[in-house]
């Protein structure tokens, strides 16, 4: 069974994006850029939320 975790390798800020790409086996630079682009279409304090509640929320390997 797979578990989504954050990523110690691939991290740019807490490893949010990075383990979502590792959990679906895509690319975390496309995370990157969709969570970008829907951060900045919502007016960007939707996105920022979100991204610091999944960091908080989804745990460390």
């Amino acid at each position: 069974m797979r578990r989504l975790y954050l990523s110690n390798t691939d991290k740019k800020i807490s490893g949010v994006c990075g383990g979502i790409g590792e959990y679906f086996d895509i690319d975390p630079t496309l995370i990157r850029l969709a969570w970008a682009f829907i951060s900045i279409a919502t007016g960007g304090i939707p996105g920022l939320t979100a991204y610091f509640i999944a960091a908080a929320i989804i745990p460390r390997k």
